[in-house]
């Protein structure tokens, strides 16, 4: 288990897992290789995923199949799933619910491994608490995005005496799903970036969107941010 890396911006203790080799997401998601050789995941053409299964695939000498909406111009997030080697199925039309069914057929059709939303897969919660004891800082206040709510269900038990604040990206959230943290729903859409680009290599659709309002609402004490992948190099 590799600790993650903290840096200092305006006062916040900001762990950099865009500095992780796919970002948080592939601390957990080797799993859904065992005993196949493809994995697939629906992704929203934002979605950090796509880079943490590519890279994580790319590692092990396993395949990773995205099924993504199309796009005349793919998402920068996508392109770099393809460089890593991951095969995209680009779906029209593209909704996500679309997506997802075609690629729960594909699966059915080969056999290969689907990935569920958010990489919510058995395990995941206890890698990231795990990796976030290692971080050598014990927090007051903890803020991260949330989509499916793994990331925030780990760091809560990880720090469960922490207060924890959670900002909503994209689909509502249920506060079992993100361990009762509080919820900011940030006001703009998934697709939309960030008004104001973060200090540290912020995703502008999700992370540097959490810290925008991490910036404007933390409390007093020791409060910690969590940058969860990093930047689409395309």
């Amino acid at each position: 288990m590799t600790a993650p890396i903290l840096e200092m911006h305006h006062g916040i203790a900001v762990v950099r897992d865009d500095l992780f080799p796919g970002g948080t997401k592939a601390r957990f998601i080797a799993q859904v290789f065992d005993g196949v050789q493809e994995a697939v995941y629906a992704s929203p053409p934002e979605g950090g995923a796509q880079t943490a299964i590519a890279t994580v695939a790319r590692g092990l000498g396993k395949r990773a199949t995205i099924f993504v909406a199309a796009r005349t111009r793919p998402h920068p997030r996508t392109l770099e799933a393809a460089r890593l080697g991951a095969k995209v199925v680009p779906i029209s039309p593209g909704y996500l619910s679309v997506v997802q069914s075609r690629a729960r057929e594909y699966c059915r059709n080969t056999g290969a491994s689907l990935i569920p939303f958010g990489a919510e897969i058995p395990g995941a919660v206890e890698a990231i608490a795990a990796a976030a004891r290692l971080a050598a800082f014990d927090p007051e206040e903890v803020w991260c995005a949330a989509g499916s709510g793994v990331l925030a269900r780990g760091l809560a038990a990880a720090w469960p005496k922490a207060r924890r604040h959670v900002v909503q990206i994209g689909r509502d959230l249920t506060p079992r799903e993100v361990a009762d943290a509080t919820i900011h729903v940030h006001p703009r859409k998934f697709s939309d970036r960030a008004a104001l680009a973060a200090p540290f290599p912020a995703d502008p659709h999700y992370d540097a969107k959490a810290w925008e309002l991490c910036l404007a609402k933390r409390g007093p004490g020791r409060v910690l941010f969590w940058n969860v992948a990093p930047l689409a190099r395309g």
